[in-house]
């Protein structure tokens, strides 16, 4: 039994979630149970810093994230966005146990779950049941996701960008501020509020 209610009903989504890709044993959940811990995150903090080496990866019980990079002369560029029943890390940097090039930071008040990802790495290779929920998770949200995405940025213009990533956050789009979006378009704020006015 966790502490409180909350956290209570957050590992019970990371479950939930976890599930849906594969099944996973009684066993190798309470393993998981183990390696993690419920964080609530205040709008502004920062879970994963620039230049840091991150030790875990994170779900989203309730919030929003973003992840995002920043370039010489300081500007920000949004890289994803994380609301609930998403996963947000800088996986290469746990892969490789290296320095994050971006950052991930709360955009509202969030209820989060970390996980430890050395613990979870030894724990892939001896449970059968978590390697194939990390291949079909891997398979759709990095391989089948992301190539999309980098199509979609090299062959769309901004309007069907715009109207793609309406499509894909359906709930963000209210969530989100303008300089947000426009960021993650890879598009100036004036062109996306030209964009909107179009669609109006």
């Amino acid at each position: 039994m966790k502490d409180n209610p909350a956290e209570e009903l957050a590992f019970n989504m990371l479950q939930e979630s976890m599930n849906s890709y594969f099944p996973l044993s009684s066993q190798t959940w309470q393993s998981l149970l183990d390696i993690s811990f419920f964080e609530e995150v205040k709008k502004g903090d920062v879970i994963c810093s620039i230049n840091d080496i991150p030790k875990y990866f994170s779900f989203v019980y309730k919030g929003l994230l973003r992840s995002y990079i920043i370039d010489d002369k300081g500007k920000e560029y949004n890289k994803n966005f994380f609301d609930e029943g998403t996963y947000p890390g800088s996986m290469v940097a746990l892969l490789t146990n290296s320095f994050s090039y971006f950052e991930i930071q709360a955009l509202e008040n969030s209820l989060i779950i970390h996980i430890d990802f050395k613990a979870y790495r030894q724990l892939l290779i001896k449970e059968n049941d978590l390697k194939l929920f990390q291949i079909y998770y891997l398979e759709k949200n990095w391989l089948i996701h992301k190539d999309a995405r980098e199509v979609s940025i090299v062959q769309d213009d901004a309007q069907e960008r715009y109207e793609d990533f309406l499509s894909n956050y359906p709930s963000l789009g209210a969530r989100l501020s303008q300089f947000h979006i426009a960021s993650h378009l890879g598009i100036t704020p004036t062109q996306l509020s030209r964009i909107r006015k179009k669609r109006q």
